[in-house]
């Protein structure tokens, strides 16, 4: 009989250790279901507020062409010096922007721009470039030619020859400048009456990587292309 009663004993105890090993088994899976709903709810809450936060942005970027000129380079005017050279009297602002810039200068020579510059590796475009890209290029201390087609073809391939020979310079079509050849380095800007003028060669010597370069040593490489 006690051996009986023994095994009774030894019996119900092991189902109580079963029942509690159940208990525990369920207890962790409990535990394991709230951390997932929490993780999955911090997910879910993150993406929520980068939504609400593109959506902030996107209507941001709906801005007028007002504000973005008044973004890209202030208020000013060009004063010349007796060379003929204009600096730029307002302040030029180095936003990165992904829209349509509306500059109060033709060609650009600073202000708001896109996070990717143009090639200015001696680089010649036989397109028009966007402002955007091409005034990231003067922040590296490029010089930037740009003409007409009132240019003589003459000048043109002069002036494409000048461009391929140095490192930080881009040249590309312009229309609706004021003269047929212009040059422009950032804050910077002058007429030239050919691609012979003396004042081509000081203008590169002077501008190409000068003093007023905003970032001295940054890649004219690496950036867009026609």
């Amino acid at each position: 009989m006690g051996s009986a009663k023994n095994t009774s004993s030894a019996s119900s105890a092991s189902r109580r250790d079963r029942i509690e090993e159940m208990r525990r088994a369920e207890r962790s899976r409990e535990r394991r279901g709230r951390i997932a709903v929490v993780a999955v709810s911090t997910v879910v809450v993150a993406a929520l507020i980068g939504v609400g936060a593109w959506a902030v942005t996107k209507g941001d970027d709906s801005g007028s062409d007002t504000a973005d000129s008044k973004a890209a380079a202030g208020s000013g005017k060009f004063s010349y010096d007796k060379a003929g050279v204009g600096t730029w009297s307002g302040k030029l602002t180095r936003n990165h922007v992904a829209k349509k810039v509306a500059y109060p200068m033709t060609p650009p020579v600073g202000g708001d721009h896109n996070q990717v510059w143009m090639n200015c590796n001696g680089d010649v475009y036989e397109k028009a470039l966007a402002n955007e890209n091409a005034v990231h290029s003067l922040e590296h201390g490029a010089v930037w030619v740009t003409y007409t087609d009132k240019a003589s073809a003459a000048d043109v391939k002069a002036l494409q020859t000048k461009v391929k020979a140095t490192p930080y310079s881009l040249m590309s079509p312009v229309q609706d400048q004021k003269d047929p050849i212009m040059l422009s380095a950032w804050g910077h800007q002058r007429t030239v009456k050919s691609a012979s003028d003396p004042a081509v060669a000081t203008f590169f010597s002077t501008f190409v990587q000068g003093k007023q370069t905003p970032e001295p040593g940054a890649a004219c490489t690496g950036g867009l292309a026609q």
